[in-house]
């Protein structure tokens, strides 16, 4: 009964992902994955030490010691800093909204994305409104740029630092693989949103509802300190030089923020306090969900099948409509987990595709990606709601391109074949 029951979990599971949330509750994802988890203990197949020991310590340690560093910067001022010089640039909207593209893919590639964006997007938002510009289209450009330059590092994001610290991939080869594909998809981002919103971002005519009071907790600002920026970019610059050592790079980056956390300005409690403990709780859901597949035995029979008929996505033409798909229907996020569960042992250049992939897939809708909700619900609550409609009008094209580039570089730099390997004969 054990695999029908976790089979059965499973899938209502990643339905409800898809979903959003469960029509008539107000269930988020990390409620749903939490209900699927507590739905397996009660059906008493299986007990809490069998869930515990799925899921992967190192990763959420990681994922742990991420955020703590991307809150000294926030918590030093340096990212309100960053919003500041964009929104008070002198110049044309085409050198803000550059700016915005610009800093918001480069903060992305080393910070993790929902400190940012919750840090950013509100004082970017409020200072468009200030200049009497309609914020929404620098909003998608923030969104889409955030996606675009998460993919070119293993730190980037929750899904790349998992495939990172379970494929053991190596941060620079992951760079030099990823990097263009990130680049180009910036230039791209700035191009479509330039070209869909030049005339209603130049006219200085923002419709009313852009213009509606900002609510003061939206635009909670932290006054600049140097020192604390400093000790925060050396604590970047030595977990990056870490990466280049024998020492696991959970056990460094803890080492770095638990020199972070030991601070005479910031408190503790504060540093802690920004950590997105719902995002962690989610990962240890599903690592808990998703590693009952092996004992289940489901992950096996899944793997022999996709064998037996040619349908493992070693290649691109293969891997591309399956990243797209599954990125924006249960997240990219749930996505690799699934993916690590049925196929322990891709190639690294599997991993490197299906990170660069599934991140620059999340531009495609509104909900394609946790960056994107999480700007547009900013955005609502200060009167510059942006719809459904309005930010496909953009992702579309925008991930149509990005993936098109990104395919034919991940093909010609030999990452990953763009067609099925030939299948293996047997000797007589």
């Amino acid at each position: 009964m054990y695999a029908p029951i976790v089979l059965t979990v499973l899938i209502l599971t990643y339905i409800g992902m898809a979903a959003g949330r469960i029509a008539w509750l107000r269930v988020d994802r990390t409620g749903i994955a939490l209900l699927a988890v507590i739905a397996l203990l009660a059906s008493g197949e299986t007990t809490l030490d069998s869930l515990g020991n799925a899921v992967d310590m190192p990763t959420l340690a990681f994922l742990f010691a991420m955020m703590i560093i991307s809150a000294q910067f926030a918590e030093s001022g340096f990212i309100d800093l960053c919003a500041r010089t964009m929104v008070e640039m002198r110049g044309g909207t085409a050198g803000l909204l550059a700016l915005t593209v610009a800093i918001g893919g480069g903060l992305s590639a080393v910070l993790a994305n929902d400190i940012l964006v919750v840090s950013i997007a509100p004082l970017l938002i409020a200072g468009a409104q200030r200049r009497g510009l309609d914020p929404r289209p620098f909003a998608i450009a923030l969104a889409a740029s955030v996606n675009a330059g998460s993919a070119a590092t293993l730190i980037g994001n929750p899904q790349n630092i998992l495939l990172g610290a379970i494929g053991q991939l190596d941060f620079w080869s992951f760079l030099v693989a990823c990097f263009v594909p990130a680049l180009f998809a910036l230039f791209i981002v700035f191009g479509v949103v330039w070209l869909q919103w030049r005339s209603r971002i130049s006219d200085r005519t923002p419709p009313p509802e852009a213009l509606l009071p900002i609510a003061a907790a939206a635009t909670t600002e932290h006054l600049f300190d140097r020192n604390q920026t400093i000790k925060g970019a050396i604590a970047l610059l030595a977990l990056l030089v870490l990466f280049a050592t024998s020492l696991p790079r959970e056990i460094g980056a803890l080492v770095i923020a638990a020199l972070l956390l030991a601070n005479r300005k910031i408190t503790s409690r504060t540093m802690i306090g920004a950590v997105d403990w719902p995002l962690l709780l989610l990962v240890s859901c599903l690592f808990a969900l998703t590693g009952q597949l092996n004992p289940s035995r489901i992950a096996a029979t899944v793997l022999a099948f996709l064998d037996d008929h040619q349908l493992l996505p070693n290649n691109l033409l293969l891997l591309v409509p399956f990243a797209g798909v599954t990125s924006n229907a249960i997240g990219s996020l749930p996505t690799a987990m699934l993916f690590l569960q049925i196929w322990p042992n891709p190639t690294t250049g599997v991993l490197y595709a299906l990170a660069l992939l599934a991140t620059l897939a999340g531009n495609l809708m509104l909900t394609g990606s946790l960056t994107n909700v999480l700007i547009a619900e900013r955005a609502d609550r200060m009167g510059a709601r942006l719809r459904f409609g309005e930010y496909a009008r953009a992702g579309i094209p925008i991930t149509v391109l990005s993936l098109a580039f990104a395919t034919l570089w991940l093909a010609i730099m030999q990452v990953l074949p763009l067609t099925p390997p030939p299948p293996m004969v047997s000797a007589p």
